[in-house]
């Protein structure tokens, strides 16, 4: 158990935590949440002792090991097996754990011909998954993960989901991915104006109970305003008449008694809202047959897609890293030409276009002010600065050079620079990469809100259920077109078998067929595993909602009866009180029963993928 008591840190003039204090109990996983700067990452750096607080007690058992996923990566062995290993101790009877190492490793991407490899030969992206594999093979009592999904595909982030739900000790994890950390959590805590909130739940329990105390925090403001006012006009009026002193008196004492209460400062928000240019065609993008490879020797990136992009179309390009995602958004942009095929591209085809590599091509010298006004039509700077203070760049701020932005404020200066470019298609590269996850859910609604079509390219599977309704996939080395939501797609198509794609056309050795019996046995345990978790929890959570609803529908059958004799009696204030009790009540039953369509939904679609899943492994080995 770890224990933080009383701790404050500020830098400079900016608090960061104001005598904030939480318990870590065995067996927690624990999100944590907060906008950008508000010292998610500070607190990990505290907890690992590589900055002090400026107060407060941390109390952390003797014999506790901590891991991190730090930024300082360091790859000293000679093979990317031999260097995942280093995480594993030493067993009691010496029995060799490899195949652990080879398991991680699998699950996080790596094919079994990667195994061998030098470390330094492997992509910086696959170095990182390197040092997160070697991580979670070390078992620490406590592991901290500090956006672990970053260099992450859609395909190794559900295989990290199933890992981490399965850890034992404790956790605390960083992400701006909603659906991640729900998925993986059992509590949430909030870093919220220099405190704290933790809960046991998801991040939207959290959220709404943040959201319904500052609710009740200004209402009460208001409230104790509007007495203290009254109470003042009562003293200044009968401060001179003799027969009120004793009444006076007591007001004044009143009035020092009132707690003022301050009115809650405005938090900064990115403000999303794409401008729609009209779109008088059906179809902006037609592709028929394209194909494109970097090198006429190698195999073909994309080989023979065909799709037409209708003007109000949600399509999402998923799949793993490296297989073309990005290509084909700069295909469809125009960047680059395809091979073979043909894209026809409408006349009055307006794109706005947001790529990683995008971001390189903002002007270092340019403030960010110069930056949007050079996108706007009008340059016009009030509309320009608007836009700016939109990607929290308010004030001086507007003023900065981008040369001294940081990764995330570039990111955001490009998305304003296509918040000023009227559009009727958007191509979106990983475009939520260094916002949290308020700014992402503005983003989601700004998406929806959007007159003309979106491209996407996500591994972020809560914006994947909020937008998009076809589907682009790179999966198993072709690309194909699905039509329907990425449920569906797991319902009904899956991702395709990830050990028997990474042991397949390796060779006959003996070591291969070995690794590959072992993980087929494995893969199968742990889709059992990972069912009885994910359907027991859909279960638990149906179950939970049923017995609220039925505890609210009491309530509602108790405070109709008592609304119908306080209609009688004429009790005024008791009608207003229940009246609102009942409404409220109802509301909340809505609520859950849409939150229970939802979940029971889910667990059919769970159930039949997980069936599937069975069913497809080996010959022979379907059933549970």
């Amino acid at each position: 158990m770890i224990k933080v008591s009383n701790l404050v840190k500020a830098y400079g003039q900016q608090l960061i935590f104001d005598d904030i204090g939480f318990t870590l109990n065995p067996g927690e996983r624990l999100g944590l949440v907060g906008r950008n700067g508000h010292g998610k990452t500070t607190l990990f750096r505290i907890l690992l002792r590589e900055e002090p607080p400026d107060s407060g007690v941390i109390s952390i058992p003797k014999d506790y090991s901590i891991g991190h996923l730090s930024q300082q990566i360091r790859l000293a062995s000679k093979t990317v097996l031999e260097e995942a290993c280093l995480g594993l101790g030493a067993t009691e009877d010496g029995r060799d754990e490899t195949y652990r190492a080879e398991t991680v490793l699998l699950g996080l991407g790596f094919l079994s011909d990667d195994f061998n490899r030098r470390p330094s030969e492997i992509s910086g992206g696959y170095q990182v998954r390197l040092h997160l594999a070697k991580l979670l093979i070390s078992m620490p009592n406590l592991l901290l993960l500090d956006e672990p999904t970053n260099y992450l595909d859609i395909v190794s982030i559900r295989w990290l989901i199933q890992f981490l739900r399965g850890w034992k000790d404790e956790m605390i994890i960083i992400t701006h991915d909603r659906n991640f950390m729900d998925s993986v959590t059992t509590h949430t805590m909030a870093i919220h104006r220099s405190r704290l909130w933790k809960i046991e739940g998801p991040t939207g329990k959290l959220y709404g109970q943040i959201a319904q105390e500052e609710e009740v925090h200004e209402k009460t403001r208001v409230n104790d305003q509007k007495k203290r006012k009254d109470t003042e006009k009562f003293i200044n009026r009968f401060r001179a008449q003799a027969t009120k002193a004793k009444a006076v008196q007591s007001r004044v004492k009143a009035l020092e008694k009132m707690e003022n209460l301050n009115k809650l400062a405005d938090l900064k928000s990115l403000d999303f809202s794409f401008r729609s240019a009209p779109f008088t065609g059906k179809r902006p993008i037609e592709a028929e047959d394209i194909t494109f490879s970097f090198e006429p020797e190698q195999p073909p990136l994309i080989d023979g897609l065909s799709i037409s992009v209708g003007k109000k179309d949600r399509i999402a390009v998923i799949g793993k890293n490296g297989k073309g995602k990005t290509t084909l958004l700069s295909l469809f942009s125009g960047e680059l030409q395809q091979v073979k095929g043909a894209i026809k591209r409408h006349p009055n085809l307006m794109q706005a276009f947001f790529g990683q590599t995008n971001i390189e091509r903002l002007n270092p010298e340019h403030t960010v002010e110069k930056e949007i006004m050079d996108s706007h039509p009008d340059r016009n700077r009030g509309a320009a600065r608007k836009i700016c203070g939109a990607m929290m760049f308010g004030g001086d701020n507007a003023l900065k050079k981008v040369r001294v932005l940081s990764g995330g404020e570039k990111s955001r200066v490009l998305l304003g620079k296509m918040l000023v470019s009227p559009a009727n298609l958007l191509l979106l590269d990983e475009p939520t990469n260094h916002l949290d996850m308020t700014s992402i859910e503005s983003m989601v609604d700004a998406l929806n809100e959007f007159k003309g079509a979106v491209i996407i390219v996500t591994h972020n599977e809560m914006i994947l259920d909020a937008v998009a309704t076809r589907l682009i996939v790179f999966d198993g080395g072709e690309v194909t077109v699905f039509e329907g939501t990425y449920r569906e797609f797991l319902a009904r198509v899956g991702w395709k078998d990830e050990v028997s794609e990474k042991t397949s056309g390796n060779g006959d050795t003996g070591r291969n067929n070995k690794i590959n019996k072992k993980e087929m046995r494995r893969v199968r345990a742990g889709i059992i595993r990972e069912k009885s978790m994910i359907l027991g929890a859909l279960q638990k959570s149906i179950t939970g909602l049923e017995a609220t609803i039925m505890n609210l529908e009491k309530e509602v059958e108790r405070d109709t009866q008592a609304l119908l004799i306080a209609s009688t009696t004429g009790d005024g204030e008791s009608i207003r009180r229940l009246s609102k009790a009942v409404h409220n009540a109802n509301l909340k039953i809505e609520t859950h029963f849409g939150e229970l369509a939802k979940l029971s939904g889910e667990h059919d679609i769970e159930s039949r993928r997980f069936k599937e899943r069975l069913d497809n492994l080996s010959p022979g080995s379907n059933g549970d």
